[in-house]
């Protein structure tokens, strides 16, 4: 019976001997083989440590434009995050690993001009080209703070998704476009950046355009003309009348006619008649009562009918 105890444990150390030096053959092939690149060429120094068991969706990026090995131009991570010795081989003096060279969010310590560096090195040019003249590049913000680089779905980038971005920061015009008369914002059809270059632009309120009518003519075309008689604020601004994120007055106006009228038509006749309530009143009365003047001008914004000494034709069908 000693002997057969004798052979079993002489047999369980044989197994465990030979356990342990398969182990250690083991690491040693995982230590001495390469380790590839996961995402884009070159990027297997970053993607041995950061790979899919991380808290933040690294490997994600491969989802992206930036991420496709078929465009050479799309570069790698240290493409935007620098070389970053200090963080791929952390010093033995300290206990914490450095921050990449370049490094993003809240509590970066990289100041904003080199973040969105990292960006214009590439993306400089075309709708960019005014980054640099708009105020939100004024008011030092960061493309990572609208921009999501390494998720699979970038939220301004998709029109379902994009306004909330925008309302992030716009808070006033979250409030205009729920009001009554609203471009349809909220119904998905318009977005921000059908109006707006948010990288910067030649015209005011960084319009797509170079003017606010041009961009409103992108879409309301038949209100360009060209017309016999033009409004003259119709080829000026047409922010004069309309309030385009929202109103509670239809058709997206400031305030309701005669009142909008009022602002620029003086008294002299009846188009510049003080409003009043009194029914009895047919020069003005008539107007305030649930009416305006687009009751009779109904082509405020351009008519093809000739003018007239009695101007009775002005902006008429």
């Amino acid at each position: 019976m000693k002997l057969k105890l004798n052979s079993v444990r002489d047999w369980m150390l044989k197994l465990l001997a030979g356990a342990m030096v398969l182990a250690c053959v083991s690491v040693g092939a995982v230590e001495a083989r390469e380790v590839k690149d996961s995402v884009q060429v070159g990027d297997a120094v970053c993607t041995r440590c950061h790979d899919e068991g991380e808290a933040k969706p690294i490997l994600s990026i491969g989802k992206t434009r930036h991420g496709t090995m078929a465009d050479s131009k799309a570069g790698t991570c240290t493409s935007c995050h620098g070389d970053s010795p200090t963080h791929i081989n952390k010093p033995s003096d300290v206990t914490e690993r450095p921050k990449p060279t370049v490094n993003f969010g809240k509590k970066s310590t990289t100041p904003i001009a080199d973040r969105n560096k990292a960006c214009l090195s590439c993306h400089q040019g075309g709708v960019n080209m005014h980054w640099q003249s708009g105020p939100h590049a004024a008011a030092d913000l960061e493309c990572a703070s609208c921009h999501r680089i390494h998720g699979a779905q970038d939220p301004v980038r998709e029109r379902a998704t994009q306004p909330e971005v925008c309302f992030s920061c716009h808070k006033e015009q979250r409030v205009l476009v729920n009001r009554q008369s609203h471009h349809p914002i909220k119904e998905g059809t318009v977005v921000c950046s059908d109006c707006h270059n948010v990288h910067g632009s030649a015209g005011p309120k960084m319009m797509n355009r170079d003017s606010v009518v041009q961009t409103c003519y992108t879409c309301h075309m038949e209100k360009r003309g060209p017309f016999i008689r033009t409004h003259q604020p119709v080829t000026e601004d047409c922010t004069i009348c309309h309030n385009p994120h929202g109103s509670n007055v239809a058709n997206l106006l400031k305030s309701r006619p005669p009142f909008l009228c009022q602002q620029c038509h003086e008294p002299g006749t009846h188009q510049g008649g003080v409003a009043n309530l009194n029914p009895l009143n047919t020069a003005t009365g008539n107007n305030t009562l649930a009416r305006g003047c687009t009751n009779c001008h109904t082509q405020i914004h351009g008519t093809n009918n000739p003018v007239n000494a009695g101007n009775e034709r002005t902006f008429r069908r």
